[in-house]
């Protein structure tokens, strides 16, 4: 298991490696928006990860052509239904208007 850490709420849960962000993030009870079902093309998920982001799964060609769609996008910018979570800890800041 590791541990993610979702701001501004300061919830920490535990999640099994391999599961995407946006599924732990719903298991730990915060809300977070989708509206393409996790298919990377609406931009709704977009997170930005404080901490482990060498922890997730490396940024593929679909969720980078999207990032690079959305406006208020930073080096720090995922997209939770396309991340997944390895061994380390993860600290992730949901927008606030979700």
């Amino acid at each position: 298991m590791t541990t993610l850490t979702i701001l501004p709420a300061g919830i920490t849960f535990d999640a099994a490696p391999g599961t995407t962000l946006m599924a732990a993030i719903k298991a730990a009870g915060a809300a977070i928006m989708s509206k393409c079902e996790g298919k990377a093309q609406c931009g709704a998920c977009h997170v930005f990860i404080q901490e482990g982001c060498k922890s997730l799964s490396k940024i593929q060609r679909t969720e980078n052509e999207k990032l690079d769609a959305l406006v208020g996008v930073s080096s720090k910018s995922r997209l939770a239904c396309q991340a997944t979570l390895g061994e380390e800890p993860v600290t992730v800041e949901l927008l606030s208007f979700v």
